[in-house]
């Protein structure tokens, strides 16, 4: 044990960063386009359903498959690697924030537009923070998904943890295929928690005492 942490310990932990490096901004790509178009879209019901079933169709594509299409227009490497994950997290956010927001009461926005709130005002004030706790639930969601389907960008020469499963499944080495399964798993429970804290911090006090 101690010879092989000697030997690849390092290369965990460099691994380990280039996994995280790629999850994490695939994710904060994945929010920054999908929670405002999803609030976009409670404003404009007639093309909600079509925005929502072509993001449903493009996260039906196999996962290496969609990493393999990226190869002619961006290459190989990180690129490509987070361009697919973005793809893949934009389903379970630009979703749950629809439907976080499409169910806000409209009482609330009747008594924000009652106090004189601009339309802009009232999801920023009243309606996010009373749809958070659905929008965070997608996007843990959806930051579970990245992080498993990172351990595929090794294919395409992104990096991360894959590097280590996948030559330890090509060259017969189970302490490597180890190596890299267990920090993935271990990311993915570590970024759930802290997202679960975010989303607690974010969630308005009231709304949780009558969730309680």
């Amino acid at each position: 044990m101690q010879a092989f942490i000697n030997e690849y310990g390092g290369q965990i932990l460099t691994k380990s960063a280039e996994h995280i490096y790629i999850s994490a901004l695939a994710l904060a790509l994945g929010i920054l386009v999908a929670v405002p178009l999803g609030i976009v879209l409670t404003r404009f019901q007639k093309i909600s359903s079509f925005v929502i079933g072509l993001a449903s169709v493009l996260q039906t594509v196999p996962s290496l498959a969609l990493l393999a299409l990226m190869i002619p227009f961006f290459g190989v490497g990180k690129l490509p690697a987070v361009i697919a994950l973005f793809i893949y997290s934009l389903l379970p956010i630009l979703r749950n924030t629809y439907i976080g927001m499409k169910n806000v009461d409209w009482n609330y926005r009747d008594v924000a537009k009652g106090m004189g709130m601009t339309n802009l005002q009232s999801i920023f004030s009243v309606e996010l923070p009373i749809a958070m706790p659905t929008i965070m639930a997608g996007i843990r969601l959806a930051a579970t998904y990245v992080i498993a389907w990172a351990t595929l960008a090794s294919y395409i020469g992104a990096g991360g943890l894959g590097d280590l499963i996948f030559s330890g499944l090509n060259n017969f080495q189970p302490p490597l295929i180890i190596a890299g399964t267990v920090p993935v798993i271990i990311i993915a429970l570590l970024s759930d928690f802290l997202l679960g804290l975010l989303e607690n911090k974010l969630t308005p006090t009231a709304l949780k005492q009558e969730v309680e």
